[in-house]
């Protein structure tokens, strides 16, 4: 016998073994009498009737604004639930015309069908159609809603008698279980009609930019038409207007188009009418409905979810919807201040802002924006890291004499107490590089002189908080970030910003940035060397002014479920990181940056209303990077302006910002600027709060 007909006589029996096992299931559906395949494979499915008759689709989930308009969809199919209601008489006849015309008659299986397909295989003609509507529900339930892959998906779809034999025995009792109009209406909302648009409620917004009630004749039966062909017809224009023409004939020749063939007539001669382009629904943070503006916050927004316990495939198809504490106001005005002082396009250059609103209870995260956009290519200024939410590996400079200056407090020195400022300090507490004593100078040349704490924290001076580090304790200066707000950029990284690798050679990679700080004694931890998260940096300013209550960096307002019930996740609670006496008078002791400190210069450019707010300035040795935190009672916030090129180099500041051998650029420059340009705004219909005064007992 040659192969051909061999192979021919093995699918005409592979048919004929399908019809009969089509026909045992209608007449036996409940005897256990289908072969040791069939039960096989029923086995395997036991517990999924119970899952068709509860069709719970997979949905993709929508992120709103605090305003509740949508800044992201997230999807692996973009579906949307039609009700029954909301579905044209026209869709349902068109869909069951063409697919199933005998759907009101049967019981799930249709006998002349699946003889059909085998005479016609006998005849020569290709294999198929012997399907009925119910049965396709259930294949492409298994496809698309149980399988969670392509090789889940290719085995739902295989040809072969076993899957024929597990769509006849769950057809009959999904068909048991649920109405007629159940079923098509759930068929409706399953099917895919091409690329990731499945169901129909998004098939009428995709093509024709409608709703599935408002569906027309002609409109109905293309997606009908598209239902089983959706690859071919989407890209020849030709045959998807053959396709529904046949749809719309076969609904006239079944009964489904009651108003005659006149009607049919003049629907076959319309166009096609798909809209231009097609309204695809944008997917994921990098194709968001606000444009690359909001891809940074949207980005947060998954991160912190996954940590909570919500993760992005859940989101993908869990029908959430995520309503932000974002304020589109306070990004769109970070956005424009950032890029203002940094163009997009500067290379080498990001200007990086996060605002947190202060509480006693909660701290929404308002803004994170970028002068970079959200997106892959860089060409256009985008970038895919995360900037204003991840861990950046340059400092922040002298921002971090905010936590010497904290524990300071709790040790003994107060606000107005005079510090020494000698012009250098050689410690001999801590070493510097190759076990060499660590020595410190000023950026000035100012001769050896006292400071009050205040003073210093608006000069700014070196090698008075490095006294004041040793008077401390290193380790207290530490725990100090931690508890005012720099938990992940210290606990959870290591000294380059990774997660710690107990496999790393070099050993200080092996641990958390904060241990590799004590354990080395690393005395320039004060002067803001190591990586930091511009976030956080901003969350230090709200725990400040927020009486020193520490509350993690929130970018959630309410999540709720596809059934609309509230959804609570695994959030950390707010903390009193530091008594409220101590938060007032370190709040006292940041006050003199903007008056005359390193930021009056940008606070005076800018415009600012000289309105009592806490502030400081950073900048790194070499300058490759510059900081400024900033926070009024409502509203906090930090900038970073850092040399994001594969080669970093320092950064000079002239008219615009850009890498140079030497640099100059300081905290007061480009990032207290971009802070004060996006927060007067902000700040415009707030009325001004002084801070609360100190407590004596730190005050002096």
């Amino acid at each position: 016998m040659a192969a051909s007909q061999a192979k021919a006589l093995g699918k005409l029996l592979a048919l004929c073994v399908t019809a009969g096992v089509v026909l045992a299931a209608i007449l036996f559906p409940y005897v256990g009498g289908m072969g040791v395949a069939a039960n096989r494979v029923s086995d395997t499915i036991a517990a999924v009737p119970a899952d068709l008759v509860a069709a719970n689709l997979p949905l993709g989930s929508t992120i709103l604004d605090r305003n509740g308009q949508p800044i992201a969809y997230l999807y692996d199919q973009d579906r949307e639930i039609a009700k029954p209601e909301e579905i044209s008489q026209y869709m349902r006849d068109a869909i069951v015309g063409i697919e199933d015309h005998r759907f009101y008659e049967h019981n799930g299986l249709d006998t002349q069908r699946s003889l059909k397909a085998v005479g016609g295989f006998i005849a020569g003609e290709a294999a198929g159609g012997g399907s009925t509507l119910t049965q396709q529900y259930v294949k492409n339930y298994l496809a698309y809603v149980i399988a969670t892959d392509e090789a889940g998906r290719k085995e739902a779809m295989a040809h072969s008698p076993a899957r024929k034999i597990r769509e006849a025995k769950l057809a009959l009792e999904v068909e048991r279980l649920m109405g007629k109009d159940d079923i098509l209406v759930r068929y409706l909302n399953l099917v895919p009609f091409g690329g990731n648009v499945f169901g129909v409620k998004a098939a009428a917004r995709t093509y024709f930019d409608t709703t599935p009630d408002k569906l027309t004749l002609p409109q109905a039966a293309f997606l009908a038409g598209l239902v089983n062909k959706p690859s071919t017809l989407l890209k020849d224009p030709v045959q998807a207007l053959e396709r529904r023409n046949l749809v719309i004939d076969r609904m006239l020749a079944t009964g489904f188009l009651k108003e005659g063939p006149v009607a049919a007539a003049n629907a076959k001669n319309s166009p096609l009418g798909v809209v231009e382009g097609r309204n695809n629904r944008p997917n994921d943070c990098g194709n968001t409905p606000g444009g690359t503006t909001t891809g940074f916050f949207c980005g947060y927004v998954l991160d912190y979810l996954a940590k909570a316990g919500i993760s992005k495939s859940d989101l993908k198809r869990g029908g959430y919807v995520i309503k932000t504490t974002m304020d589109p106001v306070a990004t769109e005005n970070a956005k424009k201040a950032a890029e203002h002082q940094v163009a997009k396009d500067t290379k080498g250059i990001a200007n990086v802002m996060a605002i947190v609103e202060p509480g006693a209870d909660k701290h929404p995260v308002r803004a994170l924006a970028a002068n970079r956009d959200f997106g892959v290519d860089a060409a256009k200024g985008q970038t895919a890291y995360r900037l204003p939410s991840t861990i950046t590996r340059f400092g922040a400079g002298s921002i971090y004499k905010i936590f010497t200056a904290a524990a300071a407090l709790e040790h003994g020195v107060g606000v107005l107490e005079p510090i020494d400022v000698p012009t250098t300090h050689t410690s001999t507490v801590y070493k510097g590089s190759g076990n060499k004593p660590y020595t410190v100078k000023n950026a000035d040349d100012a001769a050896d002189r006292k400071l009050t704490l205040q003073q210093a924290l608006a000069q700014s001076p070196n090698t008075g908080f490095v006294i004041l580090e040793e008077r401390a304790g290193l380790d207290n200066v530490v725990d100090m970030s931690v508890k005012l707000g720099m938990r992940d950029s210290m606990q959870s990284v290591n000294r380059g910003g990774e997660k710690p690798d107990p496999q790393a050679k070099d050993p200080s990679l092996r641990i958390s940035q904060d241990k590799w700080i004590k354990d080395g004694k690393v005395g320039s931890f004060t002067l803001g060397v190591t990586v930091t998260s511009v976030l956080e940096l901003a969350n230090v300013g709200a725990t400040i002014v927020s009486d020193g209550k520490w509350c993690p960096p929130s970018p959630i307002e309410q999540i709720t479920d596809r059934d609309g019930k509230p959804v609570t996740i695994n959030e950390p609670g707010c903390e009193q990181a530091v008594e409220p006496g101590l938060a007032r008078s370190l709040a006292q002791g940041l006050s003199h940056d903007t008056v005359s400190g390193t930021a009056v210069n940008a606070a005076r450019k800018t415009g600012w209303d000289n309105r009592q707010m806490i502030a400081k300035t950073g900048t790194t040795q070499i300058h490759q990077s510059a900081g400024f935190v900033g926070a009024t009672p409502q509203m906090a916030g930090a900038v970073l302006t850092f040399s994001d090129s594969d080669t970093p180099r320092p950064i000079c500041d002239g008219d615009r910002p850009f890498l140079c051998k030497t640099g100059n650029i300081f905290g007061g420059k480009v990032p207290a600027e971009t802070w004060f340009e996006a927060m007067k705004p902000l700040h415009k219909d707030i009325r001004p709060t002084p801070l609360p005064p100190g407590d004596p007992k730190y005050m002096n």
